[in-house]
């Protein structure tokens, strides 16, 4: 399942009240400012979100997989990274490989717990 900008505004303004074009224009302006500081070469650090920054690959030779014995020089280039921060890696961490709710959740709750003898 993909999550779009519009599922966000519509969920945003459902919760809040707020009508959907004010919040659409305020989801809109963030992701403005937050693409303008990264072209900018600035890294934009969202507290238990994550943190965007930009990173220079290096120049490197690939191969054409229509002509393995081709070289096809790759340039320098520079690239968006996204690092995830505690909170979000935790939730994703409970995600199975698959996209599922892990069933070690279910594990978890199924698991036999340690006896004690109360005799």
């Amino acid at each position: 399942m993909t999550m779009t900008k519009r599922d966000l505004v519509i969920r945003i303004s459902n919760e809040t009240g707020l009508v959907q074009q004010q919040v659409l224009d305020v989801v809109q302006k963030t992701l403005d400012y937050i693409a303008e500081a990264l072209s900018k070469g600035d890294k934009v650090e969202l507290r238990n979100f994550g943190v965007f920054e930009v990173k220079v690959r290096k120049a490197r030779i690939g191969r054409n997989p229509n002509a393995p014995a081709t070289d096809v020089p790759i340039p320098q280039r520079s690239v968006v990274k996204f690092k995830p921060g505690k909170e979000m890696r935790a939730e994703v961490f409970k995600l199975s490989p698959d996209g599922h709710p892990l069933a070690a959740e279910a594990a978890n709750n199924a698991a036999p717990q340690p006896q004690t003898n109360n005799h």
